[in-house]
């Protein structure tokens, strides 16, 4: 729906609810279509509800569900009644999901039958009261999600005032932190909740439709979507990604812009020609994609036949970020972007002096918006910053025209024989490879070198993974790789230990080779 001539958009969701309640706002993964005034009063009951369990201005609650209607119930509860809201990742098991809410002082756990394990055992190891469990679903020990509703009036709650998401970190050293800011104490109107997306220069309504790709526990994911919601762009949810199904639901619901992950890219390219043709994407404005480096043929392939909407950007959940269009990038190849209006990018030694155009070295950001810290941990919220520049540990340099480009993490850096290796353009060279269905590189032990390459692959339907195709990998990687560069051997895996916003978990493939073996990062 589009905005009426020269008139503003309400500012937010319920400001957007009380002036059209009739508008369809978000499709269900089941087809199922919500309109403003329905969901506004689920919102409603919501904060009620939680209000009458106890939870009071900054206490948080957590959510272990998948994508689908309850997850933005809660976010939007929270964004009016100054709570936190914990999205916990589903992936999780009960001690992980425990400490998140234990830590995060999270006094509601709301999740879904699907996760009925992992919700039990992290509520009874957290403590949490049995009259503070709920459950979309059934769960052992868990009350029904609709007693937190029924009974609840869908009016209009009193004392409203803006809430925020505090995701957690993945935690590659350590247990994750929560990133926690300061709650302002302004009504959820005063703040242009959809601001953010104006960044890539996405307007409110305009007839806009924006595709949920990836779980909604996702920072981005959440952030993206929330954005959305809240400058007047119907939401389409899928529950488990699928590459045909994504075509099917841009073409049907006309879909605009989405949030994507390199590893999404690869496998709808990996479609049947005849597929990718029967489904019209040419309503996609936007499909910006992050959270993990994208190999440049399969950048290129991508632009080439969604067109220009194929955009990048490069953040943290901390905050800061950079941004490239696809003309940035194919006039910069590689690049991530140049930084957002609202944030400021530097390259830093390992000493702390900033370095030059075209110098390597660690990434460092600040926004313009507000600091944050880590939950519960002042040590780590003091680590790793420069003044009001922080890092999350990746590689780059910035180029004579403010573009960042980005080598690796630090910590996944190879160091063979004293030089520096990047696994990222190794994962490129292997992912060309027609049998190569998903792939990564690391450093294992070498007496002599300190480290040699290895390459883990999963392998594409209809190959079979064996010593002839070992082979061919490696005598794939000698015609694109410098000899320092190639890896000198192949071990296969079954699925890569990816979560669903293609982010590789590559700890769990590095650390069976390092057993009894200490890195020397």
């Amino acid at each position: 729906m589009s905005t009426p001539p020269n008139s503003a958009p309400p500012n937010g969701f319920w400001a957007q609810a009380a002036a059209d309640p009739g508008r369809t706002v978000l499709v269900a993964p089941d087809g199922e279509e919500w309109t403003a005034g329905r969901l506004h009063g689920a919102v409603n009951q919501l904060v009620h509800g939680l209000r009458a369990a106890g939870l009071e201005r900054g206490d948080a609650f957590a959510v272990v569900l998948p994508n689908g209607v309850e997850f933005f119930t809660a976010y939007l509860a929270a964004s009016q009644a100054g709570f936190y809201l914990v999205p916990v990742n589903h992936h999780l098991v009960g001690p992980e999901i425990a400490w998140i809410v234990s830590d995060s002082g999270a006094k509601v756990l709301i999740a879904h039958e699907r996760f009925a394990d992992a919700a039990v055992a992290a509520a009874d190891e957290a403590g949490l009261p049995t009259s503070h469990r709920y459950a979309v679903g059934d769960v052992r020990g868990f009350r029904p999600y609709a007693q937190l509703l029924d009974g609840q009036l869908e009016s209009v709650p009193t004392d409203r005032t803006l809430g925020w998401v505090m995701n957690y970190t993945s935690g590659t050293t350590g247990r994750p932190r929560g990133i926690r800011r300061p709650l302002s104490g302004k009504l959820p109107e005063e703040s242009y909740l959809g601001g953010f997306l104006g960044i890539f220069g996405i307007r409110p309504f305009d007839d806009n439709v924006h595709l949920v790709c990836s779980p909604l526990y996702h920072t981005a994911v959440l952030q993206f979507a929330g954005a959305a919601l809240h400058i007047g762009h119907p939401l389409v949810l899928m529950d488990k990604w699928t590459p045909e199904d994504m075509l099917r639901l841009i073409d049907a619901h006309r879909c605009t812009h989405t949030h994507m992950v390199p590893t999404q890219f690869h496998r709808l390219l990996a479609l049947p020609e005849a597929t990718r043709a029967a489904y019209d994407v040419s309503s996609m404005r936007h499909a910006i994609h992050g959270a993990a480096p994208c190999p440049d043929h399969v950048k290129r392939a991508m632009i080439e036949w969604w067109g220009e909407c194929v955009e990048e950007y490069y953040a943290a959940s901390e905050g800061g970020g950079a941004f490239a269009t696809a003309q940035d990038w194919l006039k910069k190849p590689g690049t991530v972007g140049k930084a957002w209006p609202i944030s400021e990018l530097a390259v830093f030694d390992d000493d702390g002096n900033r370095l030059a155009p075209g110098e390597l070295g660690t990434v460092y950001m600040k926004m313009s918006t507000g600091g944050f810290s880590y939950h519960k941990d002042e040590a780590k919220t003091k680590k790793n910053r420069i003044g009001d520049f922080f890092t999350v540990g990746d590689l780059g340099l910035l180029d004579e025209d403010g573009y960042l480009f980005l080598r690796d993490r630090k910590i996944d850096m190879i160091i063979s024989g004293g030089v520096n290796i990047y696994p990222a353009e190794i994962e490129s060279a292997l992912l060309t490879h027609p049998a190569v269905a998903d792939a990564a590189a690391f450093g294992i032990p070498h007496d002599d070198w300190g480290e040699e390459v290895k390459a883990v692959v999963e392998v594409a339907e209809g190959r079979a993974a064996d010593d002839a195709l070992a082979a061919e990998i490696l005598s794939h990687c000698e015609e694109r790789l410098a000899g320092y560069k190639r890896p000198k051997s192949v071990d296969f895996i079954a699925t890569m230990p990816r979560d669903p916003n293609g982010k590789l978990y590559k700890r769990r493939l590095r650390e069976p080779y390092w057993e009894g073996r200490e890195r020397a990062m």
